[in-house]
């Protein structure tokens, strides 16, 4: 296995710090968070975060986003993109982008359902994504299709359907552990074997359900909020049995969305847990 970050989750750091940092603590790679953001004092996962690249303007940091990570002898595990797999020209963009800089991967989100006709939505999508997978046939690169709650493709079996018949070299499956306690759990290693050859990237976090109130007939209303990997839902270690039993050895991206501990330490101790998982898993 190779072990990377995904910046969304390093919102203290600058490009620089979060490369310099994570190369220092032993990780193999990084994925870089592009996206346009609000900005926000202090800087937060999804707004003012430092670590995250502009889509505007992106192809004027490309040589800095290349130089940034290689300088720190760190590979790309992919790019952590925002563009809509309806919007053609951004996705282009970043498609393009992830050659240039030489990454291989690059994710493309999927639209939320938010009430809307599901049928017709995936339809369009499917539409959308036969488009894409042209595009990246073209530049050399994979489509990443992640599975997110709240979006058309919230389990493996929803993503499977999505992409089936697609040219697996140039389109791709995220299983998110931690997305799945959300929406959309499946039997992991079912997942594994149902996506088969599409099963090209895996991110890590973990999450919790919550009380968030009771009414006052006493009904209890729960939401869902992130945690660190050992305090959440997900039993990773079992998911990292399942990883290793159907044999995947590709990259594993932690993206961790608790604060109690010091981002630094967090990103430390995450490294060495999930490497102790899949050490433990393949009986090292």
């Amino acid at each position: 296995m190779k072990y990377s970050v995904f910046t969304a989750s390093t919102p203290d750091w600058t490009p620089a710090e979060a490369a310099s940092i994570l190369a220092a603590q032993g990780w193999d790679g990084i994925e870089w968070r592009v996206t346009d953001q609000a900005e926000a004092t202090p800087p937060g996962f999804w707004a003012g975060n430092r670590a995250t690249w502009p889509l505007t303007g992106l192809e004027d940091h490309l040589d800095e986003i290349r130089e940034i990570t290689t300088s720190n002898g760190l590979a790309f595990s992919g790019i952590g993109g925002y563009a809509l797999v309806g919007n053609h020209s951004d996705a282009e963009r970043m498609l393009a982008a992830t050659a240039a800089v030489g990454a291989t991967q690059v994710r493309i989100t999927m639209p939320r359902v938010d009430g809307q006709n599901y049928v017709e939505l995936f339809a369009q999508a499917r539409a959308d994504l036969e488009h894409i997978v042209t595009l990246a046939e073209k530049y050399g690169v994979k489509a990443l299709v992640e599975l997110h709650h709240e979006t058309i493709t919230p389990s493996a079996s929803a993503a499977r359907r999505l992409v089936e018949g697609l040219n697996p070299a140039a389109v791709g499956v995220i299983h998110d552990v931690g997305n799945l306690i959300n929406e959309g759990f499946e039997n992991h290693l079912a997942g594994f074997q149902l996506l088969g050859e599409y099963l090209a990237h895996v991110h890590i976090k973990n999450a919790q359900w919550v009380i968030d109130r009771v009414e006052i007939d006493g009904t209890h209303v729960w939401r869902h909020e992130w945690t660190t990997l050992r305090a959440g839902q997900a039993d990773l270690a079992a998911y990292v049995r399942d990883l290793v039993a159907f044999g995947y050895d590709g990259w594993i991206t932690l993206e961790d969305f608790s604060t109690e501990v010091p981002l630094e330490q967090r990103t430390a101790e995450n490294l060495a847990y999930v490497r102790s998982l899949v050490e433990s898993a393949q009986g090292v």
